[in-house]
């Protein structure tokens, strides 16, 4: 503004939590009878867990029965760590002492775009209101009751968390002292039906693409159908037949005639058909046993020259080995450098 106050910035000031004293927290959460607690807050957008088809950063509570649970609001990352005077049109923010412990809010409901506003103004205006938490992000409604609080819904969630930085702030309309011009905000998440309406809804269009993800996932390794296999007639019958008696359609003439026995195709009618079908698929097993023979005798000629192969490779290695051991001798051996020797040694061991 004008008079060199800060604006609340939202997108450039660094992460940073609030300089709040441990030791004042620590000592705070004892007189309250509770255990201390970290001091970070939940995730601001919890990861969908398909295998629970829900949020995995929200507990598991019924989601119309929030507890009042002490914990520290989130700090969003585009918050500055060390709040600071906020200057508006209408009023001032004044911020709260920094060694007061965080103020306390209830559990975050599934899918929170509301809040309440406790501590406004007596004399504060929806107009006020709106131009306090415009900053925070889009405000899609605000109802405002004739006491001194109201309800704001946001258009995302995330807007949500940087209203609740605003909790403890002091509020002061103009420059008036005057009580009804002053008043200490309280912001704290709200229990919306909308709100858990549209979560829902969020988390069932998730669950839906999660499922059809994996659909696509178990169609693309499913091995393809075989061809169907047609119906037996008279005319089927005496294609089958012809490519039965042909080497290259014999195999799948055989897995017809297969699947027409197993489907009950055989009767009195059909028999002397299918007989003279199983007579022609028998006739093969000469040329399959013939075929097994001369796969045989290739194998047995492949080994023959493999050995001989070998062989020949093996009488090069002895000769390079006996020239190693020819060099190694003394009348050879005084006339190589320290490093030569060395080489041929090395190549003699792995040689061998």
């Amino acid at each position: 503004s004008a008079d060199g106050g800060r604006n609340l910035s939202l997108d450039s000031i660094p992460m940073g939590l609030p300089m709040s004293d441990p030791t004042a927290w620590t000592t705070a959460m004892n007189n309250l009878g509770m255990a201390p607690m970290g001091m970070t807050g939940q995730p601001l957008l919890p990861d969908f867990d398909p295998a629970l088809g829900m949020m995995t950063g929200i507990p598991p509570i019924n989601p119309m029965m929030p507890g009042l649970g002490i914990v520290p609001p989130p700090i969003p990352p585009d918050m500055p760590a060390v709040k600071e005077i906020i200057h508006c049109k209408s009023c001032t923010l004044f911020p709260p002492n920094p060694h007061l412990p965080p103020p306390a809010t209830r559990q975050r409901p599934p899918g929170c775009k509301t809040v309440f506003v406790g501590g406004l103004p007596e004399n504060g205006t929806e107009q006020i209101i709106m131009e306090v938490f415009e900053q925070c992000g889009e405000v899609i409604a605000i109802r405002k009751s004739k006491k001194n609080f109201c309800h704001i819904r946001f258009a995302e969630e995330f807007m949500v968390d940087k209203a609740l930085y605003l909790s403890g702030y002091r509020i002061r309309l103009g420059s008036s002292t005057d009580k009804k011009d002053t008043g200490r905000l309280h912001v704290d998440f709200a229990q919306a039906r909308d709100d858990l309406y549209e979560w829902e809804c969020k988390q069932r269009m998730l669950a839906r693409e999660e499922r059809h993800r994996r659909r696509l996932e178990e169609e693309r390794f499913r091995p393809p159908s075989p061809p169907p296999v047609v119906h037996y007639s008279d005319h089927e019958c005496s294609i089958v037949a012809e490519k039965l008696k042909d080497d290259t359609k014999f195999l799948e003439a055989i897995q017809t005639l297969l699947t027409w026995i197993e489907r009950g195709e055989v009767n009195r009618r059909t028999a002397n058909n299918f007989y003279s079908m199983i007579q022609s698929a028998n006739s093969h097993i000469r040329r399959l046993v013939n075929e097994k023979a001369a796969h045989e005798k290739e194998m047995e000629e492949a080994k023959e020259k493999f050995k001989l192969a070998l062989s020949g490779i093996l009488v090069q290695f002895e000769q390079i080995v006996a020239v190693y051991h020819s060099a190694s001798k003394q009348k050879a051996w005084d006339h190589f450098t320290k490093a030569q020797r060395k080489n041929i040694s090395v190549w003699c061991k792995q040689a061998e």
